[in-house]
Formats: C-alpha cells, structure tokens, sequence
C-alpha cells in the first residue's frame, strides 16, 4: 500500500482543530499510542500499541524530505509479524509515546500529535488507491496544506523516532 504523506510542526492545536470543523472533517477519536522501532537493515518497522485497538506492526519506507511524499507500507497482525520477521526479540531502537487527535476529511487523515518529549505535530495521509491516484493525493494534501497554514510551524523531514533519536545523542 501507498500514500501520500506531509508532517510539520503544530504551532497553534486549538486553531487546527478549528479548521478541522470548519472543513466538515469528521472526529474518529483521541487515540493515546505507543509505538516502538526496531532496528532493521532496511525500511522503517514499528510495533504500534493503542489502548483498545489490537497490537499493529507497521513497515514502511518513505524518503527523508520536507514535504508532501510517498510512503509505501504494510501493515501486520501480531502473527504476520513473527512470521515475517521472526519470532526472537528485534532489537529496540527508539519508543515513541504520542497523543492522536485523528481526523478523517474525504479520504485524508489528519493527525494532530502530541508527542512526548517533542511537542505538537501536524500530518496529512492521503491514501493512494484506483479511485485516487498519486497525483490527486498530492493535490489533495496541497490544499489542505493551504488551510491549515497559519497553524504551522517547521516542516519535518523524518520520523518522530528519527527526532527522538537525534535528542538522545
């Protein structure tokens, strides 16, 4: 799977969860996540917990750049995990705790992120699928980028895990 993707710093929360309304944008919930990377040769893996929610594993890549881009992903169950990657412990690199304010406008989450030790974040995940393809995506996040602007801060090139790690060096 694939989607076009956009993360910055959120300067003012209260003003995006205004947009978010103004928008039509629907509330599907506050979710509270820990997500816990791995060290792997190649690509991103995170063990996702969220309380209520069954345990995720999430591997992606995506490019390191301050902009809108492509992520390619899957996601496993607990035991498509171990099956894939084995069941002795991976290496742990990083954990990140987080607060998800998850918004959903037409086929666009947005997420509005509280992370511990770092601050506030803004993401836009556009899905890529038949009905709309990489091009629309970009578009899509374009002008919700547009809206959203006076709630921003520095654009963010990398992963929470990414910023977490640089704190701790």
């Amino acid at each position: 799977m694939q989607n076009v993707e956009f993360k910055c710093e959120l300067r003012d929360p209260e003003l995006a969860t205004a947009v978010c309304r103004n928008l039509g944008a629907v509330h599907i919930a506050t979710l509270e996540q820990t997500d816990t990377y791995y060290r792997i040769p190649d690509g991103r893996l995170k063990k996702r917990e969220c309380r209520g929610e069954p345990t995720e594993w999430i591997f992606y890549n995506r490019d390191d750049i301050a902009r809108a881009k492509i992520s390619h992903f899957r996601i496993y169950s607990e035991a498509e995990a171990k099956a894939r990657f084995g069941e002795r412990p991976l290496p742990v690199w990083v954990e990140v705790v987080k607060r998800r304010e998850l918004w959903m406008y037409k086929m666009v989450r947005i997420h509005l992120d509280e992370v511990v030790g770092l601050g506030h974040f803004f993401e836009l995940e556009a899905m890529v699928t038949r009905r709309q393809n990489v091009a629309r995506c970009h578009e899509i996040v374009q002008e919700l980028r547009q809206k959203f602007a006076p709630t921003f801060g520095e654009l963010i090139a990398v992963s929470y895990s990414d910023l977490l790690a640089q704190d701790a060096a």
